[in-house]
C-alpha cells in the first residue's frame, strides 16, 4: 500500500480533519429572542466588547477543518452582519441567509446555500457564544469517523421523568442521561436526506440530532464540558461575562509564564 493511502486510512480511523472533509457551518441566528427581552436581539447584545453572535463566529472561524460559514439571520438584520463580519474579519463567510419560520426552517435555508463541495455541515446555536475551536474541530473528528456528532455534556443531576400531571414518574439512569449542545455535526448528504424525510412528514424535530435520529443513524456524543452554555436570558450573559473573563485571566497568565522563560 502506497504511503498516500496509508496516511488516508489513518486518518479515516482517527476521525482527523482531511481537506477531502468540506465542512460547512451553519450558525442559526434568526431567532426572535423572546425570552431575552429588551429593544436589542440577544445576537446583537454586546458581550466583553462585541456582538455575542460575534464570538460563536471567530470560535468556528479559528477552526481549521472549517472551511465555510453560512449565518442564518433574521432578514432585518442582514445588512448589520455583512458589515460587522467585515469589521471582525469573519473571512470564512460565505453568505447570510434569512431565517424561517421556526429553527428547522432556518436550519433548511442555510442547508440551500452550502457550497456544492460540502461534505459534512457543522449546525450550531448562535447563541452559544463560548464554544471554542478546540470543542467545535472535537465534534468535527467524531462525525468524520461516525457520520454524525454531536457537542454534549454528561448530566451531573438526578433527573426526574415526570407524568402529565406533573408528578414523578420514574427516575432516569444518571449515567445514561447527556445533555445536547451544538454544534451537531453530519454527513452533508445524511443530514439533507434526514431534513428533507421530515418536511415530506411534517415531522417536527427539537434539534438536528433529532432528524437524523428520525432516520435511524446513530450519533455520537462528545463530552464539551459545562460551559457550552446557551444565552436564553439576561442573566445569561452575566455567567457568560463571567466565563470569557476568566478565561483571559487564565490565558494572560500562560503567556506571562512563557514569556519570563
Amino acid at each position: 500500500m502506497c504511503i498516500k493511502k496509508i496516511v488516508g486510512v489513518c486518518r479515516a480511523i482517527s476521525g482527523t480533519p482531511h481537506p477531502k472533509n468540506y465542512t460547512s457551518a451553519i450558525i442559526a441566528a434568526a431567532g426572535l429572542s423572546e425570552r431575552f427581552g429588551g429593544d436589542v436581539t440577544k445576537q446583537m447584545t454586546e458581550l466583553r466588547g462585541m456582538p455575542l453572535l460575534i464570538h460563536t463566529l471567530k470560535a468556528f472561524e479559528e477552526t481549521d477543518c472549517i472551511h465555510e460559514i453560512i449565518l442564518v439571520a433574521k432578514i432585518n438584520e442582514i445588512p448589520a452582519w455583512e458589515q460587522l463580519c467585515r469589521q471582525y474579519e469573519i473571512t470564512k463567510l460565505s453568505c447570510v441567509v434569512q431565517g424561517g419560520y421556526t429553527r428547522q426552517d432556518s436550519v433548511l435555508n442555510g442547508l440551500d446555500a452550502v457550497n456544492k463541495k460540502s461534505k459534512f455541515v457543522a449546525i450550531a446555536d448562535g447563541a452559544r457564544c463560548l464554544i471554542t475551536p478546540e470543542q467545535i474541530k472535537l465534534v468535527c473528528r467524531a462525525a468524520y469517523k461516525y457520520k454524525a456528532a454531536t457537542a454534549a455534556h454528561r448530566s451531573t443531576d438526578t433527573v426526574k421523568i415526570a407524568d402529565k400531571k406533573g408528578f414523578i414518574d420514574n427516575t432516569a439512569d444518571r449515567d445514561t442521561v447527556w445533555l445536547a449542545q451544538t454544534p451537531q455535526v453530519f454527513k452533508t448528504k445524511l443530514y439533507r436526506a434526514a431534513a428533507y424525510t421530515a418536511l415530506k412528514k411534517g415531522y417536527k424535530a427539537t434539534d438536528d440530532n433529532a432528524l437524523v435520529e428520525n432516520v435511524g443513524h446513530p450519533i455520537r456524543l462528545v463530552e464539551c464540558g459545562a460551559q457550552n452554555i446557551k444565552i436564553t436570558t439576561r442573566e445569561d450573559i452575566a455567567v457568560a461575562e463571567g466565563i470569557l473573563a476568566d478565561r483571559e485571566r487564565i490565558a494572560k497568565l500562560y503567556a506571562d509564564s512563557e514569556a519570563d522563560q
